[in-house]
């Protein structure tokens, strides 16, 4: 993949995302960390502490509702969080490059979430989880892809 100079990768998962520029240009990839966001996203046993909910079917007992589950709706409000923070950095700046890296749920939760704008801005996408991936290695992968 071809990154040129001045693109901006944005690498998340559903609950970080960290915003980098490539200071380097599409032959030495140089990535500089511009910005880093993280949410708190406790598990769900420790966001909901209700008893399912339950219902009288037509038969006899009754039938129980599924719980839901918060910490996977936190990772869904963060997707959609990440797709608002790309429509104003495109917005603000309307000739921006932009490569989205993230996790394969979190890229199925951003895609349809982008404004149209941001979306013909967007470059390169690559459906991996690279969060916990040091800068450099970051910067071989998305060389590789």
């Amino acid at each position: 993949m071809k990154i040129p100079h001045d693109a901006k990768i944005v690498v998340a998962d559903g609950e970080r995302a960290l915003f980098l520029r490539n200071a380097g240009d599409d032959e030495l990839v140089d990535l500089k960390v511009v910005e880093h966001e993280e949410i708190d996203n406790p598990p769900t046993r420790e966001q909901g502490t209700d008893k399912p909910g339950r219902f009288n079917d037509a038969g006899p007992g009754r039938s129980a509702v599924a719980d839901t589950d918060w910490h996977e709706l936190e990772k869904e409000r963060f997707a959609h969080h990440l797709a608002e923070r790309l429509h104003k950095l495109v917005h603000n700046h309307p000739h921006t490059k932009l490569i989205l890296v993230a996790a394969p749920k979190v890229m199925g939760d951003v895609r349809p979430a982008l404004h149209k704008e941001v979306a013909e801005c967007v470059i390169g996408e690559i459906s991996k989880d690279l969060t916990n991936h040091p800068v450099a290695e970051m910067e071989k992968i998305l060389k590789e892809s």
